[in-house]
């Protein structure tokens, strides 16, 4: 049934736009199989009289963050934002100036660090974070990312949230779905500013969490300090059980962009009724930037999205959208492509 009311969507939605009686709720979208198949499953999902009908108890919707909600290139912004930090602790641990990966952090250089392991970035952010307390951190994170600018697209980081996809988590709340951010990044990192840059409060953000120790303070006072180990490392895995930890439920739907989110996408897709599994090709290199190495794409560390996770897509009816062919515009501040 659901894949009849996918088959309708296009049409249906393009009658109703033209006799002026609704509003378009994707208009960065160009029409086409990816926009008509999040409206169809919206409606399915949302029609009590369907057979898809899911009570809104029980809709709920995860997404990545970097690279499928806002730009992750040429590094992730919270390993930019922990090169900062490694950078003002260098000052009183000078050995960092000569190891590897700290001293490329220290520099600053966000393209050298975009080519290193997943490890070594995961170096810089434990070196960056370790011992602080967590209010102290958030606190230091939204100073920080206030004036931040992507050394690339020469914008701030805040603002390079993807339109097309602030439109799907708008248009999923206002059909009673709650948006989960489900992210191998840092959880106290996201949790910082989700709310003002997509809608989405903190206790809503599943994310890799560092370790915590309480005690107390000089004054006495109950804290919370960061320590040198996760208790969750939200990628590949990760990701279901982390779902599983904090949200207690399977996603209806799920999108991501590389190969950390493949078992996302499979958990979500494994449920039974109507499902909807999204990932985001980055082929666009004039509005943003062009990685793969699927379809040929340049290789990239950072946000990997291989042939093979692309050819899996393709046989479990996954949805690839191409950031190229499907988005009318990528920013809020550009205008639509005609």
């Amino acid at each position: 049934m659901f894949a009849c009311a996918l088959a309708l969507a296009a049409s249906a939605g393009s009658l109703a736009l033209a006799a002026g009686q609704v509003a378009d709720p994707l208009p960065s979208w160009n029409e086409g199989p990816r926009k008509a198949a999040i409206l169809a499953f919206v409606r399915a999902t949302t029609d009590p009289a369907g057979p898809d009908f899911v009570p809104p108890s029980d809709r709920i919707a995860t997404f990545d963050q970097d690279g499928t909600l806002w730009v992750e290139k040429p590094v992730y912004t919270e390993v930019a934002f922990a090169a900062s930090r490694v950078h003002d602790l260098a000052g009183g641990n000078p050995g960092l100036h000569v190891e590897e990966p700290f001293r490329t952090a220290i520099a600053g250089d966000e393209a050298a660090m975009g080519r290193m392991s997943y490890e070594q970035l995961k170096q810089i952010v434990l070196m960056a974070m370790t011992g602080l307390p967590v209010d102290q951190f958030r606190a230091e994170v939204a100073r920080w990312i206030a004036t931040s600018k992507n050394p690339v697209l020469n914008r701030p980081r805040t603002a390079l949230a993807y339109a097309p996809m602030k439109e799907v988590l708008a248009y999923f709340r206002a059909n009673g779905f709650r948006t989960y951010i489900v992210t191998g990044g840092g959880q106290d990192f996201v949790r910082t500013y989700s709310e003002q840059v997509y809608g989405i409060p903190p206790e809503q953000v599943v994310g890799t969490a560092d370790a915590v120790n309480f005690g107390y303070d000089a004054s006495g006072s109950p804290v919370l300090t960061l320590e040198p180990s996760l208790l969750l490392e939200d990628i590949f895995g990760g990701k279901p059980e982390g779902i599983h930890l904090v949200i207690g439920k399977r996603p209806q739907a799920a999108f991501g962009n590389s190969t950390g989110d493949r078992q996302m996408l499979e958990y979500a897709r494994a449920g039974t009724g109507a499902r909807l599994a999204m990932l985001v090709l980055h082929d666009d290199a004039v509005r943003e930037f062009a990685y793969g190495p699927a379809l040929g794409l340049p290789a990239s560390e950072v946000g990997t999205f291989t042939q093979g996770l692309y050819d899996e897509a393709k046989a479990k009816g996954w949805h690839v959208i191409s950031m190229k062919d499907d988005w009318r515009r990528v920013f809020a501040f550009e205008p639509p492509a005609r």
